[in-house]
């Protein structure tokens, strides 16, 4: 079989990067190793209902006027209209440094310059010439690593502060300990404070649905269940692909969405990139009646709380880390039809080695997701208040369910921490879209395979 494109990978990323191609060619081959499409934003079925994986909540959120928006120039890229979407905005998040300060923030930004104002006045002056960078920085030009973290620290002058705003960008989508790129901190506070949050009126199923039926409606194909174990080719140019099931594909030009180190394994050589430690996370899903009220988080979409004197973003030393943390509340989104649940989502840092010293032990590792979620629940309850007694349900997965599904290395959900911004790996026609081409979020991640396939594609057929 011959195919002009054949994209490894079916994520949101390698979704966007077909359906852009097959606009314009319709022969593109889209292959997936889950039964699936979705990856790290998929679903699953159980106790009789659908779960959602990765979707808290859809960052860049735009309004309809906004023609230059990274939301509206995806839709316009896709052929998508908005009303498709069903898009409902956050109600407002929250920072919260236990016992410390906190920080409100909406889809409105002077919310989030007015708490700023009012809690850190000797920083604001500071924060404004921040945002003054934000906006004039170009984030996906070549360059070395800048910390963050000194940047937001010479502006400010104030730890709590520096801390703060990073936590919530760090979990939305930083692969470095302790540290952002400036490049990846600048993407994350657009995407995050001056844009917003948004989700669906349905599940990511419905999501995936409607880029699945625009895609085959201009005569895309999809593969599932189709794990690619070797990319066929020499040093600069790659002619396909072999599968699990021995078969060859042979391809004009290659996508691969499924990571950089991922994809070196597949062509057999190193990657040359540099070897930095790996973020895995583990998230527990309470599910509760739908008349259940959360006493101290009814209007809160997302929490981001940190419980200790400072704020550590690294692999724990155990099996998770509960002293900082997200908690989301998925139906806590403006004019959400009424659903036959509530659901409250606690995300945490993770030691994938630790977890990975238990596969092998189904019992050990049952056990040790059953304590994950007994001792992220406490720290849910002081925040929003007793909920444990209304429990119907509960499920938690860990970095070796997400290695399982996905084929990330170590379960780390936001890639390796070194990018490669332009996409180019070193190959006439094989290109890098992704989380570790650096675009972040579900609507950046899909900008991605969007850019690679214009950049790189689509002019030179």
């Amino acid at each position: 079989m011959h195919t002009p494109l054949l994209i490894i990978g079916g994520g949101l990323s390698g979704l966007a990067a077909a359906l852009r191609f097959a606009r314009f060619i319709p022969d593109v081959l889209l292959l997936e190793r889950h039964s699936r499409v979705g990856g790290l934003n998929s679903y699953y079925y159980r106790n009789s209902r659908l779960f959602e994986t990765g979707l808290h909540a859809i960052t860049n959120y735009a309004d309809p006027k906004e023609k230059n928006a990274p939301l509206n120039r995806l839709l316009r890229q896709l052929k998508i209209k908005r009303r498709e979407l069903d898009i409902h905005q956050q109600n407002q998040s929250e920072i919260r440094f236990l016992d410390r300060q906190s920080l409100l923030f909406s889809n409105d930004f002077s919310l989030f310059e007015n708490e700023i104002s009012d809690k850190f006045p000797g920083s604001f002056d500071g924060f404004q010439k921040l945002l003054l960078l934000i906006t004039d920085y170009d984030p996906f030009k070549p360059e070395s690593f800048i910390s963050a973290r000194q940047v937001i620290q010479h502006h400010l002058q104030d730890d709590l502060l520096t801390d703060m705003l990073l936590c919530p960008l760090m979990y939305y989508g930083s692969s470095i300990e302790n540290d952002m790129d400036l490049g990846q901190f600048v993407i994350m506070f657009r995407a995050i404070f001056l844009e917003g949050m948004f989700r669906p009126g349905g599940t990511i199923k419905d999501l995936l649905e409607i880029l699945l039926t625009h895609y085959k409606n201009y005569g895309g194909k999809l593969r599932t269940k189709a794990s690619v174990v070797k990319i066929l080719g020499d040093d600069k140019k790659v002619q396909g692909v072999l599968l699990e099931s021995g078969e060859e594909i042979s391809c004009d030009y290659m996508l691969t969405t499924i990571g950089s180190e991922e994809t070196f394994t597949l062509l057999g050589k190193p990657s040359g990139l540099k070897k930095l430690p790996r973020l895995g996370f583990v998230e527990t899903i309470f599910e509760l009646p739908p008349q259940a009220e959360l006493a101290r988080a009814r209007d809160r979409t997302i929490i981001f709380y940190n419980k200790a004197k400072t704020f550590s973003y690294q692999r724990p030393c155990e099996l998770l880390d509960i002293n900082s943390g997200v908690i989301c509340m998925p139906q806590n989104f403006q004019n959400l039809p009424p659903s036959s649940f509530t659901e409250v989502r606690t995300t945490h840092l993770a030691s994938y080695r630790l977890w990975k010293n238990l596969k092998n032990d189904p019992d050990s590792y049952n056990r040790a997701k059953e304590n994950a979620a007994l001792s992220s629940l406490p720290v849910a309850e002081k925040i929003l208040g007793n909920f444990a007694q209304n429990i119907v349900y509960r499920d938690t997965f860990t970095p070796l369910t997400i290695e399982r599904f996905t084929g990330k290395n170590n379960g780390a959900i936001y890639g390796n921490p070194v990018k490669i911004k332009d996409g180019n790996i070193g190959f006439d026609n094989l290109f890098l879209a992704g989380t570790d081409q650096g675009f972040l979020g579900i609507v950046g991640s899909m900008l991605s395979g969007v850019s690679i396939v214009n950049q790189h594609i689509l002019p030179r057929l």
